[in-house]
Parts: C-alpha cells; sequence; structure tokens
C-alpha cells in the first residue's frame, strides 16, 4: 500500500482541465450506479467555490491527481459538500478520509458549524466513509427534496 504521507491536498480552480477529468470520473462512476433518469445531481457552479464561499479541492499522489471534492457554503454556518470522489485505484488507502478532513477544515475556515451532504445508497464505501467521520443521516433538503427518485438520496450531516 503507498504511503498515506506522499498525499498532497491543494485548491485548484473547478475550470481547470484537471478538475473536470476528475469530475467526468465521477460522473460516469455515478451514471453507472444509478442510470435511473433523473437520479443524479451534478450542478456545482464555479463561483460556489470561489475563495470566501467555499472550496474546490484535488488530492495528488506526486503528479497523479487521484481524487477531489468540494465544499460549498449554502446559508450562514451551514454548507454542503459536494463532488467526494477518490479513484477506485487507491479506495481503502485513507485517502477519502484525508480528503474529508481538509473540506470540513475548509469549512472551519468559513465560519461553517454544520456540514450536509447527498449520497445514495449504493455508495457503501462513502456512506461508510462519513458514518466513521461522525455524520448522521437526516432528511432530505434543498433540491434533493424534489428528486423523481427520492429512495436514491440519502442525505446526511455533522456538527463541526
Amino acid at each position: 500500500m503507498p504511503s498515506i504521507a506522499a498525499i498532497e491536498i491543494r485548491r485548484e480552480e473547478l475550470t481547470s482541465p484537471l478538475a473536470q477529468s476528475l469530475i467526468l470520473a465521477l460522473n460516469a462512476e455515478l451514471e453507472e450506479r444509478y442510470p435511473e433518469e433523473g437520479a443524479n445531481f451534478f450542478r456545482l457552479d464555479p463561483e460556489e467555490v470561489a475563495v470566501g464561499r467555499g472550496a474546490f479541492l484535488v488530492v495528488f499522489r506526486g503528479h497523479d491527481a487521484i481524487g477531489c471534492g468540494a465544499v460549498r457554503r449554502i446559508e450562514p454556518g451551514v454548507a454542503e459538500l459536494k463532488r467526494m470522489y477518490v479513484s477506485p485505484t487507491v479506495r481503502g488507502q485513507g485517502v477519502g478520509r484525508l480528503l474529508l478532513e481538509s473540506l470540513e477544515a475548509e469549512a472551519r475556515q468559513l465560519g461553517v458549524r454544520r456540514l450536509l451532504l447527498e449520497t445514495g445508497p449504493r455508495q457503501h464505501e462513502a456512506m461508510g466513509l462519513y458514518e466513521r467521520a461522525g455524520f448522521v443521516h437526516i432528511p432530505t433538503y434543498g433540491e434533493y427534496c424534489h428528486t423523481p427518485h427520492p429512495h436514491l438520496s440519502v442525505c446526511m450531516a455533522k456538527d463541526l
């Protein structure tokens, strides 16, 4: 197993080719796991992760980008995790945990006291990661209240 010490996590522009390649990989995986029409929510705008509002982070091992994630403030004191992704080739090695900790740190710097997220029931690895990190299940919120497939939306929250 490669060393976790070789990991670097840094901000990246959401519109960069690197960020877009990671998001395309995430979207492809989600579309494979959730082929139902209207089951996937892919919206994240660059201004939502601008300095002072949020962050888009990329995980590097050496020169290789192996994961990404975002945090966006949605109201005073509340932010949402979006676009969390770790390459399947490095899952189970602690990369997701480090990324989640970095996103939580970004949220704290924004003055966030409560962190929300939405995932799906077919993402067992993600749900396990979030539960181990202290997230608890909550009712759907925001745009997820109106999904055509409510059984495919799992919402969680954590007080920071």
